[in-house]
């Protein structure tokens, strides 16, 4: 008996162990902090925040970062480019697979062409989103920018921090020059945010916004981040008899419902499932909803109804706006369709019911009355950006982690 106790605290000690490995090592790792340690690559560092790329490499795995010094970045920012375009130069010194210095050294045939952050943001033409590493002659490692006629500009310096198959961050010789990530970029705010929802196939939403006050507050939250869900426009045109039936407010706060306050790539919406507050979210007005993905597809979620991404329109921060193949409707202002009631047992032949017939007409007619909350509604709590996500996988595992080791002692 003490032996079969002695396997099973055993048991438990490797199951809890193992629970907490898994906890740690899903820790995201934090690519400022990385380069931190280094202040020969304060500026690349600097930028990297700047514009963004930061966060969105936070959220990747299996990824490689290639890092210039500040003499390197000197010569790019003395191009006197955009942020916008200085994004897009950085974004091509992100290879979206994992590169160490074994690997670099062990390339199969010698050379691969590896996909890039700038090649995931739809922008780049042609070729120009990705990254020729060629293995050459005396131990060397070139880099070149796609579609730059297989010229490798820069060399492989040294291994800055490896965490295999998660994230590799290796330093190379300079800046890879590509005609096509330095070409000018406007910022999402000079442009009209209903021109471009317009000429993606979202007309009468982006028309509806713009006889709406709710136009104005999408354009004051563009410096700090908007992402907006825009519905194809079936969906909307579907959807206009009942908003014309809206009043005033419920109009602006249906219009503000499609949207959040803060820049949220798909990357990011992906990787942050959860509760998230809207542009209409006001106190006591929670006017939230659950973002979820299943594998590639991410879906937005109201007590009333459910809504699917179908597109990207624009994704460069600070704006995003995603198409959706159905208006969201807040429980604030649509009440949930009750479920239809069980068909009663049909009354045996043989035995006539003794029950009475004449039952209350208020227990006859009344229909039953909708949710007011949703069951798995969370309670949002207001941050900086206006908006929050919980996600207790992680708290989970701990807690069972701890219970495991109790039962042990």
């Amino acid at each position: 008996m003490q032996v079969l106790l002695g396997y099973a605290r055993t048991g438990m000690v490797t199951v809890s162990a193992l629970l907490f490995l898994l906890c740690c090592a899903t820790e995201a790792h934090n690519i400022s902090s990385i380069l931190g340690k280094s202040p020969e690559f304060a500026t690349f560092n600097h930028y990297l925040t700047v514009t963004h790329l930061a966060s969105e490499i936070n959220m990747r795995q299996t990824i490689t970062v290639c890092a210039v010094d500040n003499h390197g970045m000197s010569d790019l920012i003395d191009k006197g480019l955009s942020v916008y375009t200085i994004k897009n130069v950085l974004a091509l010194h992100v290879l979206l697979d994992y590169f160490d210095s074994k690997k670099l050294h062990q390339i199969t045939n010698g050379s691969a062409l590896a996909a890039t952050m700038y090649q995931a943001t739809g922008s780049a033409p042609g070729a120009a989103g990705f990254v020729n590493i060629t293995d050459l002659k005396g131990g060397k490692v070139g880099f070149g920018a796609g579609g730059n006629d297989g010229e490798l500009a820069a060399t492989f310096v040294k291994s800055v921090e490896e965490v295999p198959y998660n994230i590799s961050v290796i330093q190379i010789s300079m800046v890879l020059p590509s005609e096509e990530a330095e070409a000018p970029t406007a910022a999402p705010s000079e442009q009209k945010l209903t021109d471009i929802m317009s000429a993606h196939g979202c007309k009468v939403f982006a028309d509806t916004l713009l006889a709406s006050d709710a136009q104005k507050t999408y354009e004051d939250n563009l410096e700090g981040g908007l992402t907006v869900f825009c519905p194809i426009d079936d969906a909307f045109k579907k959807f206009l008899p009942k908003y014309k039936n809206l009043t005033a407010d419920g109009k602006m706060s249906l219009l503000l419902y499609q949207a959040i306050p803060v820049y949220e790539s798909l990357i990011m919406l992906k990787s942050n499932n959860g509760m998230t507050n809207t542009l209409a979210t006001d106190g006591a007005k929670k006017y939230d909803f659950t973002v979820q993905n299943d594998g590639e597809e991410v879906t937005l979620k109201t007590t009333i109804v459910t809504a699917r991404i179908t597109g990207t329109i624009l994704d460069k921060q600070p704006l995003a706006i995603f198409t959706i193949d159905k208006v969201l409707l807040p429980k604030e202002l649509f009440k949930a369709i009750a479920p239809a009631p069980a068909p009663a047992p049909a009354a045996e032949a043989d035995a006539p019911s003794t029950e009475k017939k004449n039952k209350s007409p208020l227990a006859q007619d009344s229909p039953a009355e909708s949710p007011s909350e949703d069951p798995a509604d969370q309670k949002a709590e207001d941050d900086k950006n206006g908006s929050v996500r919980y996600n207790g996988g992680r708290f989970a595992a701990l807690v069972l982690s701890s219970f495991l080791a109790m039962l042990v002692l």
